[in-house]
């Protein structure tokens, strides 16, 4: 997964204090100004991909995004269907 974050410009996983993603640890990467793909880190190893939207990139962690969409649950890199999730929304 490091190489996923890498190659696609992820941040740093941080601690979520919006409750938006149960505490969990997120990282996220800017699609423009408003939009957002997030990685939710939960249990070892294990993520979940979403699309969201906040009015600005700080708001990201702190506070509840307007838009939030679940992608994929539990990304799984070896499935294609995963990865091509990924490059529809950053191609």
């Amino acid at each position: 997964m490091e190489n996923v974050f890498k190659y696609y410009e992820f941040s740093n996983f941080f601690v979520d204090k919006s409750d938006a993603f149960s505490g969990n640890e997120i990282s996220f990467t800017e699609l423009n100004e408003t939009h957002f793909l997030i990685f939710e880190k939960f249990e070892i190893n294990s993520y979940n991909l979403y699309v969201s939207r906040y009015k600005n990139k700080k708001d990201i962690g702190v506070n509840p995004p307007e838009i939030l969409e679940l992608l994929v649950e539990n990304y799984d890199k070896s499935i294609p269907e995963h990865r091509i999730m990924i490059k529809q929304y950053l191609s």
